[in-house]
């Protein structure tokens, strides 16, 4: 019985002694490069291109049916004269297939992240294009611009320096102050009338806002400014046609009231549920 115990003992111990062995040669074998593997960007072109332009995404838009993107202006002069996802052919709407896209800025970061150079490419060529019809440059397009050529700054060489540590925090908390709510923005100039019977007109309908602001941000500042119980109970509208709570005031203006002098003339109502 005593040699049966002292055997077992033995072989457990032996089987131990074999685990960490082989741990202990893995350990050595195993590189830090083994570990890591490298996709070479060809690989993954396919799902950060635009199938209309074949291009790298550029304000990348996806359609909410389907969830696939492509660059914005493509997809909007698509949808000029379809109703149907480029794509998988599925019907977006059947009358405003541009209600039911929207912004994908989660792929847009991904795809300026994969590609280098892509971004501070496409802020020169938006910079160029408004200097060459002798426009000013929107706010939006200097502060991402600023911000991409930091960011190459800061890495080109390496880790932030040690002595820069003290003053980072000084510095983030006044560039937070200095781009508080988005005044240093493209804005756009909007008059908000009331199309409705049910509902009272806003005391000053002419408001001053962030391009970037969307159809959303407006129905919750009608529906605080009416007292209502809920956003959802409006609907905003430019030209008699319903606006999508996701398009942004920007691109509303490019789509809607490109040949038209400021402000843009928005009204707002009930919401009316379609049969």
């Amino acid at each position: 019985m005593e040699c049966s115990v002292t055997n077992q003992i033995k072989a457990s111990l032996f089987f131990s002694w074999e685990i960490k062995t082989l741990e202990r040669c893995i350990r050595r074998s195993v590189t830090p490069k083994m570990l890591t593997r490298k996709i070479k960007l060809w690989d993954i072109n396919a799902h950060i291109t635009c199938c209309l332009c074949n291009g790298y995404l550029i304000d990348a838009t996806t359609v909410t049916e389907c969830l696939h993107t492509f660059c914005r202006s493509c997809l909007v002069k698509y949808l000029e004269e379809n109703n149907t996802c480029p794509t998988c052919r599925i019907v977006i709407h059947q009358s405003h297939p541009l209600q039911y896209i929207g912004h994908d800025r989660t792929m847009q970061d991904i795809v300026y992240k994969l590609v280098p150079g892509l971004q501070e490419a496409e802020m020169r060529k938006q910079r160029e294009f408004y200097q060459k019809l002798g426009m000013e440059v929107p706010g939006d397009i200097k502060g991402e611009a600023c911000t991409a050529k930091l960011h190459i700054d800061t890495h080109r060489n390496g880790e932030t320096k040690p002595e820069d540590n003290p003053h980072k925090e000084t510095t983030e908390e006044k560039q937070e102050e200095d781009h508080d709510y988005h005044r240093m923005d493209e804005q756009v100039s909007i008059c908000l009338e009331c199309n409705s019977s049910k509902l009272r007109g806003l005391k000053r309908k002419w408001i001053r806002c962030s391009a970037q602001a969307t159809v959303l941000h407006l129905k919750k500042f009608i529906a605080k400014k009416l007292n209502l119980s809920s956003f959802n109970e409006l609907d905003i509208l430019c030209n008699e046609e319903i606006l999508g709570k996701d398009h942004t005031l920007k691109f509303v203006v490019v789509t809607r009231w490109r040949f038209k002098k400021a402000p843009l003339l928005l009204h707002y109502r009930p919401k009316m549920d379609l049969l």
